[in-house]
């Protein structure tokens, strides 16, 4: 019925304070109030994780003295006293229920899929102890049959790439694997004899003499530094080829271990459908790889998969599981609803929060929207395009998004420099209407949460020229490499959303409507906010973004606000104010 993240209501990214505004909004949704409530879960198990903690620091005591004294007093004031909070915040006098980090990453995967049985796969950096595991679903059961336990995590891993590459950890990841394909896997080999013993399951120990994580306040040791070249690249400073060689060679590695789990959770469950979630299947290029060497015949990810997904993953094992409720399954449509769980705001209120600013905007019937959407997307026109429920997870799904034409060369520089504020090396992903997905990239699957990358057809691509080929790095990024150039990544893959009718009406016809007038029935997508920012979630926050930046028009239900007609800008100090904004 409802789910959202507490960063789109109080603006502060990966907000992690108890979630008041986030559980207001999903209560409110659901008509009812916390006394109201039978259960209320948890996504994992407090008293189990402070033993894992506990147990690392005496290990490596004496080191790790000033990590455990930065540690323990946010434990002592609110993590170990979670029942007691969640009542005084609640005012919730019933059962308060705990499930292991990996079964809530589990039956947020399995639950809402379109399967009546999965085996479930979850990786991620740590829970408790589990860092991976492997599951088996069937009907309103889930069972974990497998774990990997902590130092040794997958997550971790690719976390410590991320931050020698000079990234934020729990936040850069994205940015490593969008680097990597302008590399070289140089160093693959390096990492496989030094850092990790893989076995042929999936499992793997790591050499932590590598590692700083269990102890220290950084992810990487001396002895890390010296095996790649030296010391981690200070953020914000330029990138060179060893960055790019680094990421593309953990990417490679990675994916070797997400395939080598996945082809272990086929034969420990025999089931020939699989289901992912937790951090680590948000990199769609490993799910890539599982899609298309056919590990198994269906998939289904959770687009929440990270820890937000947690939340919702608890509740669905009490109400399943727990509780014993069947569920209803047809092998085709999920139960996430799109994803599209979040706030929504009407014309009217809309309406209201421009007359309240006078802000200068057009009124269009709402059945010509997307037809005229579609005609200034065709113009090269960047909008901003505000509909319906905001999206769950962490990818925009046409409902808080930022909208171009895919064809236009100077697109994907446009929209990371002027628009996102962000790194200009970062690939845009395309929507497709989902019959016409074939027509333009090899994917057997439906993608509707834009957590799978394929290739970009080939009778799709532009012939490289010699000089082309005398490219490298980043000095690759601007060849125009397919006729989707801006949501053609430099590998000639793309992260793919595929979009139905029957998951997201308007998007659709809006897709159906650029097809219409020009013959592409794709669009790039990314979502409605700038570097550093959460994705909007209110009329208010929508027209500050789009005032802050280089979009041309502000679709908002069935209002189109045109640039050049607003009066204000956001270097008004005192407008800003009014908005209260950060």
């Amino acid at each position: 019925m409802a789910a959202a993240q507490e960063e789109r209501f109080t603006r502060k990214r990966h907000d992690s304070r108890f979630p008041a505004e986030a559980i207001r909004y999903c209560l409110e949704e659901g008509g009812i109030s916390a006394d109201q409530l039978d259960f209320v879960s948890f996504y994992d198990k407090p008293l189990l994780k402070f033993e894992r903690i506990l147990k690392t620091y005496i290990a490596y005591a004496p080191r790790g003295v000033r990590s455990f004294a930065m540690a323990m007093p946010l434990w002592a004031k609110q993590k170990l006293r979670l029942k007691s909070l969640i009542r005084k915040e609640l005012g919730f006098k019933g059962d308060i229920l705990f499930t292991e980090h990996h079964e809530s990453h589990a039956a947020s995967a399995f639950f809402p899929s379109p399967f009546p049985e999965a085996a479930v796969l979850t990786m991620d950096g740590v829970g408790e102890w589990a860092t991976a595991s492997i599951g088996h679903g069937r009907g309103n059961l889930l069972e974990l049959l497998w774990e990997l336990h902590f130092p040794h995590s997958l997550g971790l891993l690719y976390s410590a790439f991320t931050y020698y590459t000079g990234f934020k950890v729990n936040s850069g990841e994205y940015k490593v694997m969008g680097l990597a394909p302008y590399g070289e896997p140089r160093y693959a080999q390096s990492i496989r004899e030094h850092l990790l013993d893989l076995k042929e399951d999936g499992s793997f120990k790591l050499d932590l003499s590598y590692f700083n994580y269990c102890a220290g306040l950084t992810m990487t040791s001396e002895k890390f530094h010296r095996l790649f070249g030296g010391a981690p690249r200070k953020p914000e400073s330029l990138l060179t080829q060893r960055e790019m060689d680094l990421a593309a060679s953990i990417q490679v590695v990675t994916e070797e271990v997400m395939l080598r789990m996945g082809r272990h959770a086929r034969k420990v469950t025999g089931s020939s459908r699989l289901c992912l979630a937790g951090g680590v299947a948000l990199n769609c290029v490993g799910n890539g790889r599982i899609e298309r060497e056919r590990v198994f015949d269906e998939l289904w990810i959770q687009p929440a998969a990270g820890d937000a997904g947690g939340a919702l993953g608890a509740a669905l094992f009490v109400w399943h599981h727990y509780l014993g409720n069947q569920r209803q399954v047809d092998g085709t449509n999920d139960s996430q609803q799109a994803s599209l769980l979040g706030p929504s705001f009407s014309d009217e209120e809309i309406g209201r929060f421009m007359e309240s600013r006078q802000i200068r905007h057009e009124r269009v019937p709402p059945d010509g929207i997307a037809r005229k959407t579609a005609k200034l997307l065709s113009d090269g026109k960047v909008i901003g395009w505000f509909q319906g429920r905001m999206e769950y997870g962490p990818r925009a799904l046409g409902a808080r998004s930022i909208l171009g034409d895919p064809r236009d060369r100077e697109m994907q520089a446009k929209m990371n420099l002027k628009i996102k504020f962000r790194e200009s090396f970062r690939p845009f992903a395309p929507a497709v209407l989902s019959e016409r997905c074939a027509d333009y990239f090899d994917l057997d699957s439906p993608s509707p949460y834009m957590l799978l990358t394929a290739p970009v057809k080939p009778n799709r691509r532009l012939p490289e020229t010699e000089q082309d080929k005398k490219l490298f790095g980043i000095e690759r990024l601007n060849r125009p490499r397919s006729e989707i150039p801006a949501v053609t990544h430099v590998d000639y893959s793309a992260r793919v959303q595929t979009v139905r009718k029957h998951d997201n009406p308007l998007f659709y016809a809006l897709l159906a409507e650029f097809d219409r007038l020009t013959g592409c029935p794709v669009l790039v997508n990314t979502s409605f906010n700038v570097r550093g920012e959460p994705i909007v979630c209110r009329p208010e926050e929508a027209y500050a973004c789009f005032m802050r930046t280089d979009m041309d028009y502000l679709v908002m239900g069935s209002y189109i606000l045109d640039k050049k007609s607003q009066a204000k800008t956001v270097d008004d100090k005192e407008w800003m104010k009014e908005f209260a904004l950060d």
